[in-house]
């Protein structure tokens, strides 16, 4: 990328790993200024710089943002991709490990923001890139505080996006699908699963974990958001999913909820 109008500085939130990986792996590959952020950082990766910020602490988050902007003067674009996910019956996830889920997806989401947002307002440009999820649009059965906090993060950036359209910064939401991330090793879950779920509970998982389900390369994902940076004024809600994932979003908006419930369990079985 020769011309440097088009290079931005970026923040990734959960950019040692994963998703967060690919987009930054990417967009600096593209010639982009590109900050990842972990919460803790051993060593430096090539192309782009880790800072170290915990998306569940204000102070962090405030040390990690300053830091760049001490370096650069400016962050043009924000992905929040930095997430939780949380398996097991609802009945049995206590609500300190649900608060927990929430507080990561949610929160953390919004203690980026308010970080980056008085810069971006007064330079009036800037873009929001929310990473969400499929699941936001559905209750997903044994990962349902993970649906509900992607839903909660969908209808923040959409307040958020009428808020700060006055003042010339751009918010959209990326919904992903399932794609081969470390999130399955690493979701929170009930110390104990009740033997009244145990059954349904162990047969959607084998399905959940099967190697078919994490085949695709995060690197789609980062597709995606380069898209985005590059347009003039991205908007909405937007998708990185296939098949019938993707025609999921489209059955749960004109088949009765009872049916595609059924389906939905249908496919775990």
């Amino acid at each position: 990328m020769n011309d440097q109008a088009f290079v931005k500085v970026v923040l990734v939130t959960g950019g040692s790993s994963g998703i967060g990986e690919a987009i930054c792996k990417r967009l600096a590959a593209e010639g982009h200024r590109v900050y990842g952020t972990g919460r803790t950082v051993d060593e430096q990766p090539s192309g782009y710089r880790l800072v170290e910020m915990d998306i569940t602490d204000a102070d962090s988050v405030q040390r990690g943002v300053q830091e760049v902007l001490t370096e650069t003067g400016r962050i043009d674009v924000v992905v929040n991709n930095a997430g939780l996910g949380i398996q097991g019956p609802a009945e049995d996830i206590t609500p300190e490990l649900a608060l927990k889920v929430l507080d990561t997806n949610v929160m953390g989401a919004h203690r980026v923001c308010r970080a980056v947002l008085p810069g971006m307002r007064q330079r009036k440009q800037g873009l929001i890139v929310h990473i969400t999820s499929l699941a936001a649009n559905y209750g997903l059965p044994f990962r349902g505080f993970y649906s509900a906090s992607k839903a909660a993060l969908e209808r923040y950036a959409e307040a958020q996006r009428m808020e700060l359209a006055p003042f010339g910064v751009n918010v959209v939401t990326l919904q992903p699908g399932e794609y081969r991330t470390g999130i399955a090793t690493s979701r929170a879950r009930p110390t104990s699963i009740g033997t009244h779920y145990s059954e349904a509970y162990e047969r959607v998982m084998q399905v959940l974990n099967g190697s078919l389900h994490y085949s695709r390369d995060p690197d789609e994902v980062a597709v995606k958001v380069s898209r985005l940076i590059h347009q003039a004024a991205p908007y909405g809600v937007h998708y990185a999913a296939h098949g019938v994932q993707r025609l999921s979003v489209l059955l749960k908006k004109i088949l009765p909820s009872r049916l595609f419930e059924q389906l939905m369990m249908r496919h775990y079985r």
